[in-house]
Parts: structure tokens; C-alpha cells; sequence
């Protein structure tokens, strides 16, 4: 086993274990990082001196026995709206080159730093978070390293992408409607998208405010589990994280899954999709003993009026580049813009006033379960370049239909985790595990237990 397939737990410890230093660690990353990306494409900028810097200090920390956090030495790569300092922040985007570099990390990256996480790069993206496909007309597309003629997924994709073909052990990326959970799903990885609030957006670009939240890619459950405590805690420099105890999830894993709810989300949840994702989720609800289906009400319009929240509020942040310097965007993100920028304002507000009364009835549901399972993505990932798909024997757009099981669960904020499917000889699929507002150790557990147990069957 070579170190770029250890989790970060794992190389963690041979780090402090003395085993092999932190600089070597980052010369062999980023030496396969820069011959892997030529490929990939999953790095917009590698931080090769950065990195070096860092675990410098590191290894003199190591030697000297100071006490040193459960990331130490752990190389990670972060989607290209986050701040980095000293890097200009792309966001996918051509118009942002002209902004200044960064004068700070955002948030995330200073707390991983801090338990000891060495910053390596940031990833390719769909401009502006708006996609689902890491088909960038500016930076281009990141393939799917399971099948380098299909996609990533987006809007996350060279996030997922990255830690899939091992040149990271974990990254971050972003959730808006599903941008952290479909590329998770299409690339097999496990793809965490927290209560919204539950984790500082301080220092990313944000594209629709009231939907956004970060999230992070792994290999294990115990790395996700590692990295969200981390993350925890509360961050005035973003109004809606502040106050919020930490709930931390590392050592609680392995207390199995006895006690708790879990069911199937039904109706909605199981129709327009392959076969074989319908066969994934009946895979999983084998496996955790679960014969029981729940109904989420109305999910088809929780879906269309998180589009028209999510037009509306992009737009509004692009409007005045949209007026000045239209052809400097992606025309296909460009298009989606202008379409957000004429939705009528009733629109909105009556989107806004049936997420309220959505978010009641599903919280309903949550009185009597604790974790419900579904698709995440309707197939496996599609070919680069295809516009359409056809499911059961309808076409359909890809762009839009990519999150058609991810975003009526964004739309009211759930903490939601994409379990990867890993099947021999074909491409990956994901299942989600869904969970009332910040009970993210429950998803957690079942998680941990799937990965324990998943290949019994």
C-alpha cells in the first residue's frame, strides 16, 4: 500500500510516529499531483512552495514531541472559492483574475491548518458553483477518474475528482443543491454536506447565500468524522455560524446503529432513476435491516422552488457583471443568470414561504426516524460533452436533472451524506443518508457501519 492510498488518519500517524516525515509525505503528493493533473485536471493551482513551508516547521514541531493535531502532515486541496492567501480567488470564473489575491484563509483552511493539514492546491470548478458537470469553459473539464470520457460531477468535481484518484486524502468543496453530494456520488467518494450553519462559508465565494453550505470529500467515514470536528465551531466573521456547540462525531463512530430509525424515502425518491440506482438503495436497506418507506410531501415542488431561490439570489450577486462584461462569463452559466435575473420577485417570495412550510412537514417525518436513505444522482456519470440522457425512456437535460434527489434536501438546510456504491468493472453510484438538522453523528454512524459491513453482502 502506498501512502497516497492511506486515509488522512492513517498518515497521520505514521507522520507523528516518526515512520516517514511530513516533507516527504508532500514531495511525494505533490510530484504525483503535478504528473496526475496533466491528465485530471483537477488543480487550477498547486502550492508547491506553500506546502514545503509548512512541513518545514512541521517536522521540526515532530521532532521536538510537541503535541500535534489528529491532521498533521495531512496534504489537502480545497475547491477554487475558498481564499487562499496570497492566491487570487477564481470561483471557476474568468471576471475574478482580475481581483486581488486573498489576504487571509478562509476559515476552513485556517482550522484544518491548525490540527495540522498541509494546503496543496485549489480545484477546478463549475464557474460560480452553478453546474453540476466540471465542464469549464475557461479552465476546462475535470474527467471522471473512473472513466476519463465521462464527468465528475460538479459543481464540486475536481474536489471529489481529487481525492478519488488518491492525489488527496480529503478536500473541501461546496453545496448548494447537491454540488458536494453529486460529484461525490459519480466519483466514489463519500461526499458530506452539513446542517446549514453548522459550518463557516467565512472567505468562500458564495453563490446563492441562503442555501450555501461547505462540505468536504473522503475515503473513509473516520477521515469525514475527523474533519467535521475540525471544522465545528462557532465563527462571527459568518452571522449564521455563530452559536452553535460543537457536537464532535471521531470517537462516538463505532457505536453501531442499534436504536436507531432508519427508512427509505419513498414516491418521489424512486422514480426517474436507472434501475441500478433504485438497486443500490434496496442494497443498502438490506444491509441495515430497514423495510420501512416514508413519503417527503410535495418534494417535486421543493425542488423548483429551490431553482427559483437559487437563480434569484445568483443572479442578484452577478447582476452587475451580467450588465458590463456578459461575454467574460461561461455562456452556459451566463444564460442560467440572465434566465434568474427575470424571475419575477412574487416568484421568490412564494418560493421562500413554501420552503418554510416544507421544512415543517419534513421535520415531521423526523419525530419518528432518525435516518432516511435515497439516490443521490438519477444514474452514473454521464459522458463529457452530452447535453441529454434518456431514463426511463424519456430525455431529459443532464445539467438540471443531475440534482433532481439532491436539492429538495439542501432546500431546508439537512445534514445529508452520500455513501459511495463501489461496484466491480463499472462506475461508481451514491446513496444518501439523510438526518433531521445537526445530526450529522447519526448519518455518521450508519456510514461507518456500511463501510463495515457493505462488502457482506
Amino acid at each position: 500500500m502506498t501512502i497516497h492510498s492511506l486515509d488522512a488518519i492513517a498518515l497521520s500517524q505514521k507522520i507523528k510516529n516518526q515512520e516517514i516525515t511530513a516533507t516527504e509525505v508532500i514531495n511525494q503528493f505533490i510530484n504525483n499531483i503535478e504528473q496526475q493533473n496533466l491528465t485530471l485536471n483537477c488543480f487550477t493551482t498547486i502550492l508547491k512552495d506553500q506546502g514545503f513551508e509548512q512541513v518545514n516547521k512541521l517536522d521540526e514541531q515532530i521532532k521536538k514531541g510537541a503535541n500535534l493535531g489528529i491532521l498533521t502532515g495531512v496534504p489537502f486541496a480545497v475547491k477554487n472559492l475558498f481564499d487562499i492567501e496570497g492566491i487570487i480567488t477564481l470561483a471557476g470564473s474568468k471576471i475574478n483574475q482580475d481581483n486581488s489575491p486573498a489576504t487571509q484563509d478562509a476559515t476552513a483552511i485556517k482550522k484544518l491548518k491548525a490540527a495540522g493539514a498541509i494546503l496543496v492546491g485549489a480545484l477546478n470548478m463549475d464557474e460560480y458553483a452553478y453546474g453540476f458537470v466540471t465542464e469549464n469553459s475557461h479552465y476546462g473539464a475535470t474527467p471522471n477518474p473512473h472513466d476519463l470520457s465521462r464527468i465528475s460531477g460538479g459543481s464540486s468535481g475536481g474536489s471529489a475528482a481529487a481525492v478519488a484518484a488518491n492525489l488527496v486524502p480529503f478536500s473541501l468543496g461546496s453545496d448548494t443543491n447537491g454540488s458536494v453530494r453529486v460529484p461525490a456520488a459519480l466519483c466514489g467518494t463519500l461526499g458530506l454536506k452539513p446542517t446549514y450553519g453548522r459550518l463557516s462559508r467565512a472567505g468562500t465565494v458564495l453563490f446563492s447565500n441562503s442555501l450555501d453550505h461547505i462540505g468536504g470529500f473522503t475515503r473513509s467515514v473516520r477521515d469525514m468524522a475527523a474533519i467535521y470536528d475540525v471544522l465545528q465551531g462557532e465563527d462571527e466573521s459568518d452571522p449564521i455560524c455563530t452559536s452553535i456547540p460543537p457536537k464532535f462525531c471521531f470517537d462516538q463512530l463505532n457505536k453501531g446503529i442499534d436504536g436507531l430509525k432508519i427508512a427509505v424515502a419513498g414516491d418521489y425518491f424512486q422514480e426517474g432513476a436507472e434501475p441500478e440506482v433504485l438497486e443500490a438503495v434496496e442494497t443498502v436497506a438490506t444491509l441495515l435491516n430497514t423495510e420501512q418507506i416514508v413519503n417527503i410531501p410535495e418534494a417535486h415542488r421543493a425542488r423548483a422552488a429551490a431553482y427559483i431561490i437559487t437563480a434569484c439570489e445568483g443572479s442578484n450577486f452577478h447582476l452587475k457583471n451580467l450588465r458590463s462584461r456578459p461575454q467574460d462569463f461561461d455562456p452556459a452559466t451566463r444564460d442560467r443568470f440572465l434566465a434568474g435575473a427575470f424571475i419575477p420577485n412574487t416568484w421568490y417570495i412564494q418560493a421562500q414561504r413554501f420552503r418554510r412550510w416544507y421544512r415543517d412537514k419534513v421535520r415531521e417525518i423526523f419525530q419518528n426516524v432518525d435516518v432516511i436513505i435515497a439516490p443521490t444522482t438519477p444514474c452514473v456519470a454521464t459522458p463529457l460533452g452530452q447535453e441529454k440522457m434518456i431514463i426511463n425512456g424519456e430525455e431529459i437535460l443532464i445539467r438540471p436533472n443531475l440534482g433532481r434527489f439532491t436539492q429538495p434536501l439542501s432546500f431546508i438546510g439537512l445534514p445529508v451524506l452520500s455513501f459511495p456504491i463501489l461496484r466491480p468493472n463499472k462506475l461508481p453510484l451514491g446513496v444518501q443518508l439523510i438526518a433531521a438538522p445537526y445530526q450529522e453523528l447519526k448519518i455518521l454512524q450508519v456510514a461507518a457501519f456500511l463501510e463495515q459491513n457493505l462488502q457482506k453482502l
